[in-house]
């Protein structure tokens, strides 16, 4: 499953560095940060609960910059 999420990143290398964490988090297949359209985009593994995964992917996308909004 894939879904995609508005994201609040202020530029493109910290976008580079939150789709790098997004994707070392158990149960993200892949994922990709767009900068210039304030999107992410994030393919989960199958039977993979959606909700509990991105409150992983905030807590990593956090440790990056720390006022990251994602609207789950």
């Amino acid at each position: 499953m894939k879904k995609t999420y508005k994201i609040e990143v202020d530029c493109a290398n910290c976008a580079n560095k939150m789709e790098a964490a997004t994707k070392t988090v158990a149960g993200v297949k892949d994922a990709s940060v767009n900068f210039m359209t304030q999107k992410m985009t994030v393919e989960f593994e199958d039977g993979q609960n959606d909700s509990a995964v991105m409150k992983a992917v905030l807590k990593a996308c956090k440790k990056v910059e720390d006022d990251c909004e994602i609207e789950l």
